[in-house]
């Protein structure tokens, strides 16, 4: 089973994965196959209490919908999906599920994405 792996940690928010999915896609004004989802800003205190300072987080996360269909004509050619081939931050990532669970370390904030 194929699957998207997202750094979400690395997301800016450019939305290149969009602007790709609707032109490959052909969808219309409204449509996505991958859409943004902006969550905060929100504020939490630092792990250090002791410096007292205050912080925001503001995160993007892809989301697939119902459109996407991990763009399986150009899978199928040996090409990516298109939101991955054009993520700006290369925090998107295209396998097969197995093998993008072993990329998850820890280090960073991550979500499967599978159709």
């Amino acid at each position: 089973m194929k699957g998207i792996l997202v750094n979400y940690d690395m997301c800016t928010g450019c939305h290149s994965c969009e602007v790709a999915c609707k032109k490959e896609r052909n969808l219309s004004e409204g449509e996505f196959g991958i859409k943004l989802c902006e969550v905060g800003p929100y504020e939490y205190r630092d792990a250090h209490e002791a410096t007292g300072k205050e912080r925001w987080e503001w995160t993007w996360m892809p989301v697939l919908t119902k459109a996407c269909n991990l763009c399986e004509d150009r899978v199928a050619k040996g090409k990516m999906p298109m939101c991955v081939q054009h993520c700006q931050a290369w925090c998107l990532q295209f396998g097969e599920v197995e093998d993008l669970v072993g990329e998850i370390d820890g280090t960073y904030r991550h979500a499967l994405l599978v159709r």
